[in-house]
């Protein structure tokens, strides 16, 4: 009888420790400012082999959405698995466990789980943000010039009291990639996985390009002919809504950039081949870090995530930022990977499925079989492993304008619906429809036009299936504060 219970015994063990084996490691390539910009995505201009070929591995979202075009929102949103409305957190100057001590995020749940659980780069929006629950913590660095000249300039104005304290808007260094940030986040995820190889892994790699400034190494720019770059139309929407978007953005903070007034053809040419460097300067990161895996023979039983906090406009409708509801600020890449030994994996599909980046943290529960916390978002499982699979409705998103405005839209792929409501009465101050048929682009506001009324009744009616007339306000500590 003992002999039986020691045999039963041992089989429970051998089942359980097999059961652990075959979850898989979890990577995440968690990229800042980065539109659909890509060779894959149809980009006729991006050369971006390394994630080009992560897409021929997997499944590749062409419907993808962000919950806020603003960085410490949405990543919150995404490493938490709740929407900008549910944490009450709408400004990048609110830390989440400054006001949610309790809320059980990724990272947390994976390291309770027994998952090392690694931060390289920028993954929160703060630094500091969650940081118990990271095995593995690099911080994200801030921004680096190389040429002499310009750090000779930085410390002039720094001296001279300058704040915010921001350099040119562009650098090509003839360096090596590990000159600049992202090249030794690459470093880091590449040393990290040496020393992690047997542990069950969740790590993210957090890539600040393309984000401002455009500094990348001159080997990338070199691969582009900036004469060929179209410098895009500055017309913004007709019948737009008076607060939809910023004042053309964050990039008029840079040193060299006029205070007032659209850029001119060559230097709007000149940035759009910066931000095109800096796309390919962080491709050639993924690519190093995926052959890594593949060196260490992780590959196999690693999931791959590459993904971007929101889109992003390089000159379109005169703009340099993201910080609106539009489309092409809210629609992001996504790529999800499965190991390469799930015998039922896509490989090289594609799905035009709604999926949104608060789904990511349900979709990593449910593949490694954990138990997870209530969540706003849902498991992409059915469509990784069946890319037309039928999906959502719509998706949605959230941008603030102040205290007293909030921008409430959805889209269902074709339309975008957008409602500006009193944050207070939730009265509607003004509303805007878009086509996005054959376009991340839309320059006349629909919205009220007879012809296209049961189109907006209808999206009307999708978007307040997921906005109430209550949407939760402002956090007191979270009222936004002049930039």
């Amino acid at each position: 009888m003992k002999k039986l219970i020691l045999l039963i015994c041992i089989i429970f063990c051998v089942f359980k420790v097999s059961a652990q084996s075959e979850k898989p490691n979890i990577l995440v390539f968690y990229v800042d400012d980065l539109r659909s910009e890509l060779g894959c995505y149809g980009s006729p201009t991006a050369i971006t082999p390394n994630i080009d070929k992560l897409a021929k591995e997997g499944v590749m979202f062409n419907k993808a959405y962000t919950q806020q075009a603003i960085c410490a929102p949405s990543r919150m949103s995404t490493l938490t698995g709740l929407r900008p409305q549910s944490l009450g957190i709408y400004s990048i100057f609110t830390p989440l466990r400054k006001v949610h001590k309790n809320v059980v995020t990724m990272p947390q749940l994976f390291k309770q789980n027994g998952y090392k659980t690694v931060s390289i780069g920028k993954v929160y929006h703060h630094a500091s943000d969650d940081k118990s629950s990271w095995t593995t913590h690099f911080p994200k660095e801030s921004n680096s010039y190389v040429k002499p000249e310009n750090i000779a300039l930085m410390q002039r104005l720094k001296a001279e009291g300058v704040k915010p304290l921001k350099g040119p808007a562009f650098e090509d260094a003839d360096v090596e990639d590990e000159a600049y940030k992202d090249g030794r986040a690459a470093k880091y995820a590449i040393e990290t996985l040496n020393e992690i190889k047997d542990d069950k892994f969740l790590m993210f790699v957090g890539l600040s390009k393309p984000h401002l400034p455009f500094n990348a190494p001159k080997k990338y720019w070199n691969l582009y002919d900036r004469n060929k770059f179209e410098v895009p139309s500055r017309e913004k929407p007709e019948g737009m809504y008076r607060l939809a978007f910023s004042k053309w953005g964050e990039l008029k903070g840079y040193h060299g950039i006029p205070d007032e007034g659209d850029l001119d053809d060559d230097l709007t040419r000149t940035l759009i081949h910066g931000y095109h460097a800096s796309v390919s300067y962080i491709d050639a990161q993924v690519g190093k870090v995926m052959q890594t895996l593949e060196d260490l023979d992780l590959r196999k039983n690693t999931m791959v995530i590459f993904m971007s906090d929101h889109g992003y406009k390089i000159g379109e409708y005169g703009a340099w930022c993201k910080h609106s509801n539009v489309e092409i600020d809210v629609r992001v890449p996504l790529i999800i990977s499965r190991e390469t030994n799930y015998k039922k994996r896509k490989v090289g599909k594609t799905s035009d499925a709604l999926v949104e980046n608060v789904d990511i943290f349900s979709t990593l529960v449910e593949i490694c079989e954990l138990e997870g916390p209530k969540s706003d978002g849902k498991s992409l499982l059915p469509v990784i492993d069946n890319p037309n699979t039928k999906w959502d409705e719509v998706a949605t998103s959230v941008y603030a304008r102040g205290e007293k405005i909030m921008g409430c839209t959805a889209t269902d792929g074709e339309w975008r619906y957008t409602e500006w409501r009193n944050s207070k009465t939730q009265e509607v101050l003004g509303a805007e429809l878009y086509e996005h048929k054959n376009s991340l682009l839309s320059f006349v506001n629909l919205s009220g036009n007879s012809k296209y009324a049961k189109v907006e009744k209808r999206m009307k009616g999708l978007l307040e299936s997921q906005f109430p007339r209550k949407i939760k306000p402002f956090l007191q500590n979270d009222i936004p504060r002049k930039r």
